[in-house]
């Protein structure tokens, strides 16, 4: 029987990695398919310039696209850098939630979470759009994740229960009060988008806050909670803000209406929050105490 404890850990961010590498492959497919409204399954992959059927061996992460020299074998026009690039991160992704969560039951329901907030940054990037088939879902998916691992594990993995487990709901059953959470998080990180939407429009006339970004804080706030949804709302803020900024300056121009995809900014954070969120927010609360 073999010892698990003897394996260097960094074997299992590699095997991470590697598998976080085929599964960007079909987050290439996700992120070309449904903003289309086309099917994520059939047909196979195919060329999107000549529609010719892309062979298994073509198909391999990252070693395809540089074996190929980033063209199409049949008919030689140029693949976008955008293919290895998603499955470039999602292999770094993948190896930093392993990292995080090592070897627990929380890590696939992580790893789900991440690839859908790859998923959505990628496509909000390239149509600026967050589709309800991934959002709906990913909803569904974050009250289920949030019964189901204090129920499998006994222990509050998730950084807003310690804070809950007090008050009302003190002495409830853990998956009572994570579902709790999930459903504050969920207001806080939807609601709070869309009264900003709403009050903006209200002063200014002008939608300023799509429903989309609303829907995918729903989702981020029921599974990371209040706490990291907060700091999810400062770093897509912040840094959207940064790169607004830095356009207008390389414009040569003072443009408020400039139009930005803020749901990079806003999943950018939530993947932030995710890995490195918990010690940073104790870290803050702690000024205080």
């Amino acid at each position: 029987m073999i010892d698990l404890s003897l394996i260097p850990p960094v074997f299992g961010y590699v095997i991470a990695g590697v598998f976080g590498a085929i599964i960007g492959s079909f987050l290439n497919v996700v992120i070309h398919r449904v903003p289309n409204e086309e099917s994520i399954v059939f047909p196979n992959s195919r060329c999107p310039s000549c529609g010719a059927v892309i062979a298994f061996y073509d198909n391999i992460p990252v070693l395809s696209y540089v074996l190929l020299g980033a063209k199409c074998r049949r008919c030689k026009e140029h693949i976008s850098f955008r293919y290895p690039a998603v499955e470039l991160l999602t292999a770094a992704l993948f190896a930093g939630v392993a990292w995080h969560d090592k070897l627990s039951v929380a890590l696939p329901f992580d790893l789900v979470f991440a690839s859908a907030l790859l998923a959505l940054v990628f496509i909000d990037a390239e149509h600026m759009i967050l589709p309800n088939v991934i959002t709906y879902p990913g909803i569904a998916f974050a009250l289920v994740a949030r019964v189901a691992i204090p129920l499998l594990t006994g222990t509050p993995h998730f950084d807003d229960i310690p804070s809950l487990s007090h008050g009302a709901l003190e002495g409830m059953p853990l998956w009572v009060v994570s579902l709790a959470g999930a459903l504050i998080g969920a207001l806080i990180g939807g609601g709070s988008l869309w009264l900003m939407g709403w009050t903006w429009e209200k002063l200014r006339g002008i939608e300023a806050m799509g429903l989309g970004d609303v829907k995918m804080m729903f989702m981020v706030g029921a599974y990371i909670g209040w706490r990291l949804t907060i700091l999810t709302i400062f770093v897509g803020v912040l840094s959207g803000s940064m790169v607004g900024i830095l356009l207008m300056a390389r414009q040569g121009q003072r443009n408020m209406q400039m139009l930005l995809p803020f749901g990079v900014f806003l999943g950018l954070g939530a993947i932030a929050a995710l890995l490195f969120g918990a010690p940073l927010v104790e870290w803050y609360a702690g000024q205080f105490r």
